[in-house]
């Protein structure tokens, strides 16, 4: 990946649901530059690295 994120788009991707922020995997394979399914099966080999949950 090349081509600089600015954080103004990173802002407009994040969306709330049930009262948290999130991002759909879609758009963070776009961001990284991957496939959907790529992303998805890091996500399953590495929860702890993408998955957080606030109490």
């Amino acid at each position: 990946m090349s081509e600089v994120i600015k954080i103004d788009n990173l802002k407009e991707l994040i969306i709330e649901i049930r009262g948290q922020s999130v991002l759909l995997d879609s758009d963070v394979a776009q961001i990284y530059g991957v496939e959907t399914r790529d992303i998805n099966q890091a996500v399953a080999n590495n929860p702890d690295k993408f998955l957080r949950v606030i109490s």
